[in-house]
């Protein structure tokens, strides 16, 4: 009888998750899209009570969130910004990374740029023209700045971008991490 018991009993266990499975669930971005989605009353309402009531060291915490995220996530496994996203290009971006590319403003915007409906500058065509096959940025030490910034999960006073940070999850993983670890982190103290 105990054999029989060992034996049903690791048979119905369920299988163990290793670290690689993990990272694996982790970049799956239709499961984070979806999870995102599903949780988008819930992390909005936690979003709108960090506003109306935050804690004296919110900057801290969400800094401390951040750095743990992005110790677990890799974004160069995952690149969804760069590919569904465009940044908005500012008229410092333009002119350092046209200088880095030894292109005149004028035509570094008519190649890569356009003005959408708000007026502002973007990319012309998605993915980023900039994103190599490996993920990586071909001018990441001159990036745009929103570049630079996304998901925006180590900005002081974050509250203040709460309808960016929910619109953030559907697109980043880590931006969807980020809601989940700061309300779990919040709920325990």
């Amino acid at each position: 009888m105990i054999l029989f018991d060992f034996h049903f009993q690791n048979y119905f266990k369920p299988p163990q998750t290793t670290a690689n499975d993990f990272k694996q669930k982790k970049m799956d971005l239709q499961f984070y899209k979806n999870q995102a989605s599903l949780k988008q009353k819930e992390h909005k309402k936690f979003l709108e009570s960090l506003k109306r009531k935050s804690p004296k060291n919110l900057d801290y915490l969400v800094q401390e969130t951040h750095d743990e995220v992005f110790e677990e996530i890799d974004c160069l496994q995952c690149a969804n910004c760069c590919k569904t996203t465009g940044p908005l290009f500012t008229e410092k971006d333009i002119e350092r990374i046209s200088k880095h590319l030894k292109m005149k403003i004028s035509d570094f915007e008519a190649k890569f740029l356009r003005t959408d409906e708000d007026n502002d500058k973007v990319l012309q065509h998605l993915p980023c023209w900039f994103l190599n096959e490996d993920n990586t940025c071909s001018i990441y030490e001159v990036r745009p700045k929103a570049c630079r910034e996304f998901p925006h999960t180590d900005r002081k006073k974050i509250y203040q971008i709460n309808h960016l940070t929910i619109k953030n999850t559907l697109i980043c993983p880590a931006a969807f991490e980020f809601v989940e670890k700061i309300q779990k982190n919040l709920q325990r103290k």
